[in-house]
């Protein structure tokens, strides 16, 4: 397949999204079309092309056999330069797409919000609600990609998730109190599960207030990695350095843990505030 050079500072994960809705179009195929062909959802197509979803390996092979000629191999390249990092090795890709499902163990803080991984639908969508200028259909498409990225706690070999969370989200509303109420409802009821186990942080803990993170643990030897949240996006790395330092700022914030006996009292009587 010969492409024409993009002009311009265009990144390489934007040049696969604009490539790819150049093609399909030409092509007359409808994003569910493409879906169909990735074997993928039509959401997944549109993260694509909107460059807010990092492809896999099948997906760029997908997309060189359907739109290329031959041996083409222009989105499989284009893709080793999306994953190219600085901060990790060429398997390091998007994270809930690739690091999440692939984790034995997941460790997270949030001192702001319930984490993701255990939101609601209706509590995520307050939360996508509020973006500045999201369309309707956006925060739709994120309700959807947040619920397929929870699926990986219903897997018959869901990682082990142990979740720490700030008494002030307790009491931060999302939505009315419906929302809240349903909210704890989920999460008291998943903290039965053996593979989950959720803690609440005494409000006075100050070293976790630099912002939400998450550690995983990969399987087969791999390198621990870091999901750092930040007012723009997330950044995560494998770099040994920042994983320790990641590793011990949670420890620390476990200090301040309830034990879980404790922390499901807590969120039971949270619950009933929200009346």
């Amino acid at each position: 397949m010969s492409v024409e050079p993009f002009p311009g500072p265009e990144s390489p994960r934007a040049r696969f999204g604009t490539e790819m809705r150049r093609l399909r179009e030409a092509a007359q195929l409808s994003q569910a079309a493409v879906a169909a062909r990735l074997g993928c959802t039509q959401t997944q197509v549109s993260r694509l092309e909107a460059a807010t979803r990092t492809p896999s390996v099948s997906d760029a092979e997908r997309l060189d056999k359907l739109f290329g000629s031959g041996e083409g191999t222009f989105f499989t390249d284009l893709r080793k330069h999306i994953v190219a990092r600085p901060s990790g090795p060429a398997w390091f890709m998007d994270w809930a797409d690739e690091i999440e499902p692939a984790a034995r163990v997941l460790w997270s803080w949030d001192p702001l919000l319930v984490p993701g991984l255990l939101q609601t639908p209706s509590y995520a969508r307050h939360i996508f609600h509020q973006e500045p200028q999201i369309a309707p259909e956006e925060i739709e498409a994120r309700i959807e990609a947040r619920a397929q990225r929870q699926g990986i706690l219903d897997r018959d070999d869901p990682p082990l998730l142990v979740a720490l969370i700030d008494e002030g989200v307790l009491r931060r509303q999302v939505g009315g109190p419906g929302v809240m109420r349903e909210q704890f409802d989920y999460l008291l009821e998943v903290m039965e599960r053996p593979n989950i186990s959720v803690q609440v942080v005494d409000p006075h803990c100050l070293i976790g207030l630099l912002g939400a993170f998450m550690i995983a643990e990969l399987k087969d030897g791999q390198p621990r990695a870091i999901h750092a949240e930040s007012s723009a996006e997330g950044e995560f790395t494998t770099d040994y350095r920042m994983v320790t330092a990641i590793r011990n700022r949670y420890e620390a914030i476990r200090l301040w843990a309830y034990p879980e006996r404790v922390s499901l009292k807590v969120i039971e009587e949270a619950r009933r505030e929200w009346t």
